[in-house]
């Protein structure tokens, strides 16, 4: 090992100190040329595995950003989902206090924001359970509302939730003015379908489609009516009359989406316990 490190650095010495035309220069150039063909060959048979590994290596990146950027629009999904639901909360929130603080609003009764807890259960049960209860200030009977109109009332009082009735449920029953006419009737759930008919209004009063149909909200001594008049009920959709009925068909579209039913006000009297 001695020797051939000194060989190598006498032929160092040597090649730095002599001429571009050296013997040991010629000899690099010759080498060189003799071995560029087998460099060549050598290249051309390393480069495919080069371009595969390449490509593999690529692949296994291509799939890790598209994992990622899977991860990412899955996450950028999920919160625009959020981010619409939190608008459309905020704008339903928005008028129902837009409608408290409005002349509209029925007086003497102060407003208790809940939400439904339980959907009706059927076609023919129209009964739901909202977020507040007896330690509220909820009692029987109190009626619910939305900004759009008459929900119902409650049937069930808990501590801390209560069952509401819906208008269009069998057992529901409300004494109802048309706005533009002034006739009075009972509004009540269709015998012959899942519809609300304006009940008891005689032939000779007028009612035409389209009217707007509104609580009685009837006083009389010692006893009066469960709601206040005045709060918006439905539009009139149909009038029919036959020889044999004293009284008109009338079938009455409500205001209300119960469908849609999420936020809403249980009117608490402001004379009840707080």
């Amino acid at each position: 090992m001695a020797v051939l490190v000194l060989v190598s650095l006498a032929l160092l010495t040597v090649y730095f100190r002599e001429s571009s035309g050296g013997g040991l220069h010629n000899l690099q150039s010759t080498g060189s040329s003799i071995l560029r063909p087998f460099e060549v060959a050598a290249n051309r048979v390393a480069q495919p595995f080069r371009d595969a590994a390449s490509w593999i290596g690529g692949l296994s990146g291509a799939r890790a950003d598209n994992k990622e950027l899977r991860r990412e629009l899955v996450k950028a999904r999920a919160d625009a989902i959020r981010y619409q639901a939190a608008i459309q909360e905020n704008t339903r929130l928005e008028k129902l206090l837009r409608y408290s603080e409005s002349a509209s609003f029925p007086t003497d009764f102060r407003p208790l924001t809940t939400s439904v807890i339980v959907l009706p259960p059927g076609q023919f049960d129209q009964r739901l359970v909202v977020g507040v209860g007896r330690v509220n200030g909820v009692q029987l009977d109190d009626p619910v509302v939305t900004d759009a109109g008459l929900v119902g009332h409650v049937t069930r009082v808990y501590t801390g939730v209560a069952q509401v009735t819906l208008i269009t449920d069998e057992s529901s029953f409300v004494s109802v003015l048309d706005l533009s006419t002034g006739a009075s009737g009972l509004l009540r759930h269709s015998d012959s379908g899942s519809s609300i008919i304006m009940d008891n209004v005689p032939k000779k009063d007028q009612v035409e489609p389209g009217d707007r149909i509104i609580t009685a909200g009837w006083h009389t001594p010692g006893l009066s009516s469960i709601y206040p008049r005045g709060i918006p009920v439905g539009v009139v959709s149909s009038v029919n009359q036959t020889d044999i009925d004293p009284n008109k068909q009338i079938e009455v579209r409500p205001f209300v989406d119960f469908g849609g039913l999420q936020y809403m006000f249980v009117l608490a009297s402001k004379s009840g316990t707080p």
